[in-house]
């Protein structure tokens, strides 16, 4: 059975952090969110709160690290529904090893595996989803998640894998905004904050909700003419 709503969400790496509260926003703001999620019985669980909450909740298992799953997820998409209106690229990692680290003693593996996740994963996400955003009617909305450790203006020596990486997803972002734009559809990244997740730890400033706020504004308010900037608090974030 197709999904009776007119609005559609993808939110990778959705059954935990920020990627669960954007979810539970969306699915707030009146859209059928396909919640992806590498862990099954994890996303499992975070759709079936959703749901429980009264919200049409569709779990996917999906692993960005792997093609074969992305195009199992987008086929499982297929027979729910017929078009997509917004990507939350959330899916992410930060290697604990990385975070002591330099650049001087960057382990190429673990840029590799990184880069596979944060860059790869994301350029494939969009790519095999393409078919189902091109048919949105209002235009659609892609969000990739990035952060100012990404930001060449401002990077410093540390967190080298995940920098790179996120300088990486800033690419992504400038070259699928300029090619979809012609599509009607917006390509942003945001740099959330210092959020209290799994990934940010205990010390973080800012609630999930806070880091969600300008995905959500982009996802839902921005005018479709704002694309391939860098965003932090509905604010243009230097590259």
């Amino acid at each position: 059975m197709t999904t009776q709503h007119e609005k559609v969400a993808l939110v990778t790496g959705a059954n935990r952090g920020i990627g669960r509260e954007i979810a539970r926003q969306l699915c707030q703001r009146g859209y059928a969110v396909f919640m992806g999620s590498r862990d099954l019985a994890k996303g499992r669980e975070a759709c079936e709160e959703l749901c429980a909450e009264g919200h049409e909740a569709i779990l996917l298992q999906l692993d960005v690290n792997d093609p074969v799953s992305i195009k199992h997820a987008c086929g499982a998409f297929s027979q729910k529904a017929d078009h997509l209106d917004v990507l939350v690229n959330n899916a992410g990692v930060l290697d604990e090893t990385d975070r002591h680290t330099s650049i001087t003693r960057l382990n190429v593996e673990l840029l590799e595996r990184t880069f596979r996740t944060n860059v790869t994963g994301p350029i494939l996400v969009i790519q095999d989803f393409l078919p189902y955003l091109e048919k949105s009617p209002n235009g659609a909305r892609i969000i990739n998640l990035s952060s100012d450790l990404g930001s060449l203006s401002i990077m410093r020596d540390g967190y080298p894998a995940y920098s790179i990486s996120k300088a990486g997803m800033n690419a992504v972002t400038r070259q699928f905004a300029a090619a979809l734009a012609p599509k009607n559809m917006a390509v942003n990244c945001v740099h959330p904050g210092w959020v209290q997740t799994d990934m940010g730890g205990p010390g973080a400033t800012r609630p999930v909700s806070q880091g969600a706020e300008t995905i959500l504004w982009l996802a839902t308010e921005a005018p479709l003419t704002e694309t391939g900037k860098f965003w932090r608090d509905k604010q243009e974030h230097p590259w």
